[in-house]
């Protein structure tokens, strides 16, 4: 995903968009292979330290929703009034290697959302104040 202007990221370390798509990133231990995200610096499953970054890539499958309906408590800094705050949806997608990842995703209406559904990475602003550039996050959207 070349961009023509840099977005102002939340979490810039945890995205790739260098390709055509943007792409999450996360790590793998050289020893057993286990993937991780966010990337670790160690292997919970066999105690190794030789992780390598790894791409988790960018389509993966809802493994579990729900829907954010109400604002959330600090440290969520979304930028809105409490009276202007929009439900969101909220789901684990599971990634080609396994690995379920927590996202935002770019809908919140139940009847488009359904477990195993083919999902891909999107980037979505979820900050936004007036006066500031908004502040982008990565998101799953359906395919």
């Amino acid at each position: 995903m070349k961009l023509d202007s840099p977005l102002k990221l939340a979490c810039p370390e945890l995205l790739d968009l260098d390709g055509a798509e943007p792409a999450l990133m996360g790590s793998r231990c050289r020893a057993c292979g286990e993937v991780y995200f966010p990337a670790s610096r160690g292997c919970t499953r066999c105690c190794a330290t030789d992780m390598e970054v790894c791409s988790l890539g960018s389509h993966g499958h809802l493994w579990s929703w729900t829907l954010q309906g109400f604002q959330p408590k600090a440290p969520y800094n979304g930028g809105e009034a409490e009276a202007d705050f929009r439900p969101y949806g909220v789901g684990y997608v599971e990634m080609p290697s396994g690995v379920k990842v927590e996202a935002r995703l770019t809908v919140a209406d139940p009847a488009l959302l359904k477990i195993g559904m083919p999902m891909r990475l999107t980037l979505q602003a979820y900050r936004q104040v007036a006066g500031e550039e908004p502040v982008y996050t990565y998101a799953f959207a359906p395919v």
